[in-house]
């Protein structure tokens, strides 16, 4: 099994891990678009206007260019601690067991735009780039390509999708039995299910921890459809695979 999460525009400062080496991250298969654009954002932070024109910056984060400057020097931290926001509030990966983080490690991946998607434990710098930010000459969703898409094709087992459209976008999951993106949906008192918008991530983040401190392998979507109620969750199918998009799964909150 493993479980997709978005990353976060906000990340914690700080680290006392080595600087980042990108031989050390999961899906060793993107070294080469990872160098890319590490080379790429160090570059752009020597140059402030461009920066906050293409990462959307106001006059309150210039301290992300700095953090952008220092990319390869500056210490690292796992990812599940460094991301911050709503989500990541919600999963407090801090407070997880020793257990529940190793567990993390071989079942969770966070998918950062500079980095693709990393595993939970990887060691990662703070960095400000986001699917949206407009690097000199790159595009993102060109950069990629169907390399992270061709890192998820041979896997077995649980794919469960938890980010947000803009970074499937970047790399889509093989549909297949077993492969399913999670939406969160509120009952309303008439019955209907309707989608969250800002909420919807601090749901996500307790469904994950929820897993987390389960610390099951679940080995096929009914095995975690089954386990969700004594977790306390209402988690349903929601629509089938269709052509090139995979099962849909709702969390009612």
């Amino acid at each position: 099994m493993l479980i997709l999460l978005p990353p976060s525009e906000t990340k914690r400062d700080g680290g006392d891990g080595a600087p980042l080496d990108l031989g050390e991250l999961a899906f060793a298969g993107l070294a080469s678009e990872r160098w890319a654009l590490v080379r790429a954002l160090r570059t752009l932070a020597d140059d402030t206007d461009a920066s906050v024109a293409a990462l959307k910056l106001g006059r309150t984060q210039l301290f992300e260019v700095e953090r952008n400057r220092q990319l390869t020097a500056s210490g690292t931290m796992p990812v599940i601690d460094r991301y911050t926001g709503v989500l990541y509030d919600a999963l407090d990966a801090p407070s997880l067991s020793s257990d529940a983080r190793a567990f993390a490690h071989n079942h969770l991946v966070v998918h950062s735009a500079l980095l693709g998607p990393v595993a939970a434990l990887d060691p990662v710098p703070a960095y400000r780039m986001s699917h949206d930010s407009r690097l000199p000459e790159l595009s993102l969703k060109r950069h990629w390509g169907t390399s992270i898409q061709a890192q998820f094709a041979p896997l077995s087992g649980v794919l469960l999708d938890l980010r947000s459209e803009a970074y499937t976008a970047l790399g889509p999951l093989p549909v297949r039995e077993g492969s399913a993106y999670l939406r969160v949906l509120s009952a309303g008192e008439d019955g209907q299910k309707r989608a969250l918008n800002h909420f919807n991530k601090k749901s996500k983040g307790e469904f994950t921890r929820a897993v987390l401190e389960a610390g099951v392998d679940f080995a096929s979507l009914d095995e975690l459809l089954a386990w969700a109620p004594s977790a306390g969750l209402t988690l349903q199918r929601h629509k089938p695979a269709t052509a090139g998009k995979p099962e849909e799964l709702a969390l009612i909150v």
